[in-house]
């Protein structure tokens, strides 16, 4: 999986991070906010009424244009798609909305909320020896073309490890081999058993048919865009596509029904692209939009809100928690690669600042350790390491640091020099049009002055720039957002300590360029053991004292600065399809999202429940 080295496909999580983050402020002019002529387009379709051909009665791919989708048997989607949709292998990175999950799908999920993976392909998994793994399939699944789905396509997936450009966490390195047993069991035989990274692989990778991508020679693959051979085994078969939108229709044989008692209410599944975030306020609030994963700042002040439109919360934070946002200092240059400075920078800024002027509190103050609620909430975090080499905004606190490791101002001109006596001038490089992030980094721009450090804005592109910037080490300060939620703790420090350090860092993790071996061989043990609690307690108290250490090492030489916790953005219109996800207790508390990496953490559940309005 592209800057994965472990449980998520790095290169679409860039580029999905990409698309769910470019934000624009939503100027908010009362109910006011109807922009008919941004919305003409997404209408195409919208059919009014339930007396209307249905798209299954005809061949024509254009005909999904012409209103022949019944509004009251179609979710609309949008938030997760900001490139056209061209990309329907499930093999590659950066595929279109849906195809994992709905087309193609895993062999388990992962819960958040109870911390563990759910069966769905497979039946069953464990570990029957220390480096052998099984999966029971369940039986009588078969593909959309009614072929059987069996244990050769899931051997036929996985050997698709040592192929250049198909996504897996560099498993040839610690998988050696995957064998059939029968045609509804497998075992993957390991030369290095990572029980806690091969679960994340379990519910992150897609299982695809042999009898349709075998066809093609293995190297054409990764190249292949998958559009003419979409079967999958999912609930949606494909319908068609255009530049803005990609149609699902669902699969009456799918086999969660008999198996799991699951059902798709909707018959079609619509999900929009757009490149405005004023466009998809416009949408969800005209119902036009079922399901946005839009950041739209100013949600909770709309009059639809509590009424028509929800979010997952009715009051802050109102989102779910996604991903740590931190402000990322480079290790690898003066003067950002001193301890003493970074700390210095973690004690000036004001989080609460940024949280309610920046989100205006649709996000929250991000945990010092880094660690998603997720994981707060199961008792990883060690108090007394936070105690004793935590932080939180204190300028008095920050201006003793630097007095003490000897950045004064020499010279009176306001700013403070380095040790040596050098002009100190941080260049902090934000994604231009990023609203948001850009608000957040005049606070600490602001901050950092007040303590006369001079940091300078660098506003750049967040593609052309910004990306190759941070990926090359060319910058001093800068943002990120790439500890998200997964299955394991061990993503999370894979994400800090991962080495080794190459010159273009594209696609990997430790995009701030710290060299620990230590840390980084505690990462790798992490990464073998099971989240607790688990059948062996000596494995668990290991598991305890490896997060305790790299937490006492990530905070004691301020590795990076968490600032809060990135929303995972979702609204809802209700008036056609109820029953979303929120925390009443009389809905379901999956969690509401499409984007691609988090589908299998419950977005696609989401759907299972939602219900026909009236």
């Amino acid at each position: 999986m592209s800057r994965e080295r472990h449980p998520r496909r790095r290169t679409r999580e860039r580029s999905d991070t990409m698309r769910q983050w470019r934000r624009f402020l939503v100027p908010l002019a009362g109910a006011g906010l109807v922009l008919a002529a941004c919305t003409e387009d997404v209408t195409d379709d919208v059919a009014d009424g339930e007396n209307v051909d249905e798209a299954e009665d005809t061949d024509d791919a254009d005909s999904a244009n012409a209103g022949e989708f019944p509004r009251n048997e179609t979710v609309y989607t949008g938030g997760a798609e900001w490139g056209t949709y061209e990309d329907w292998n499930p093999n590659t990175d950066g595929e279109a909305t849906f195809v994992r999950g709905f087309l193609y799908e895993t062999l388990f999920w992962f819960d958040p909320w109870e911390a563990e993976l759910k069966p769905w392909l497979a039946e069953s998994g464990e570990w029957i020896e220390e480096d052998v793994y099984e999966v029971a399939l369940r039986d009588g699944i078969t593909w959309h073309d009614g072929e059987q789905l069996t244990a050769d396509d899931v051997k036929f997936t996985f050997d698709l490890r040592d192929v250049p450009g198909v996504e897996f966490p560099e498993l040839d390195e610690w998988l050696d081999e995957v064998e059939v047993v029968d045609d509804l069991t497998v075992r993957f035989h390991f030369s290095d058993p990572r029980a806690g990274q091969w679960d994340n692989v379990l519910y992150d990778r897609e299982i695809v048919p042999e009898h349709t991508w075998g066809e093609m020679d293995r190297e054409e693959i990764p190249e292949a865009s998958g559009e003419d051979i979409t079967i999958g085994s999912g609930a949606y078969e494909y319908h068609s596509h255009d530049e803005n939108r990609a149609r699902y229709e669902r699969y009456d044989d799918w086999w969660a029904t008999e198996h799991l008692g699951l059902e798709m209410a909707a018959r079609y599944v619509v999900d929009f692209r757009n490149e405005s975030n004023e466009v998809a306020m416009s949408q969800i609030l005209q119902n036009e939009l079922d399901l946005s994963n839009f950041f739209l700042p100013g949600i909770n002040q709309v009059p639809e809100f509590g009424e028509s439109v929800h979010t997952f919360y009715s009051e802050e934070p109102y989102m779910l928690s996604a991903n740590t946002a931190s402000l990322i200092p480079n290790h690898d240059r003066s003067p950002t690669d001193d301890a003493d400075l970074r700390r210095a920078l973690a004690f000036s800024i004001d989080v609460d600042d940024i949280v309610d002027t920046g989100y205006q509190g649709i996000v929250e103050k991000a945990d010092p350790t880094g660690m998603l609620p997720l994981w707060l909430d199961q008792g990883f975090r060690d108090d007394e390491v936070v105690e004793e080499h935590g932080f939180s905004y204190d300028p008095e606190e920050a201006e003793r640091i630097l007095d003490e490791a000897g950045y004064v101002d020499e010279d009176g001109d306001g700013w403070r020099e380095t040790p040596d006596g050098e002009d100190m001038e941080l260049d902090f490089i934000v994604p231009s049009g990023w609203t948001d992030w850009e608000l957040a980094a005049e606070v600490i721009e602001e901050n950092l002055h007040d303590v006369g450090v001079n940091v300078v804005l660098d506003f750049v592109d967040p593609g052309q720039e910004l990306d190759p910037r941070r990926d090359s080490g060319d910058y001093d300060l800068v943002f990120d957002n790439q500890m998200l939620l997964q299955n394991h703790l061990f993503a999370q420090y894979f994400y800090l300590y991962e080495l080794p350090v190459l010159d273009e860092q594209a696609n990997r993790d430790n995009p701030h360029r710290v060299e620990n071996e230590h840390a980084w061989e505690l990462t790798q043990e992490l990464a073998r053991l099971g989240t607790p609690p688990t059948d062996d307690p000596d494995d668990d108290e290991r598991f305890m004292e490896i997060v305790s250490e790299l937490q006492e090492i990530t905070l004691e030489d301020m590795v990076i600065i968490p600032l809060w916790y990135n929303g995972l953005w979702s609204q809802v219109n209700d008036s056609t399809w109820t029953n979303w996800p929120s925390d009443d207790p009389d809905t379901p508390n999956y969690y509401p999202t499409t984007w691609a990496n988090e589908f299998m953490l419950g977005g696609l559940m989401t759907f299972t429940e939602i219900e026909p309005a009236g």
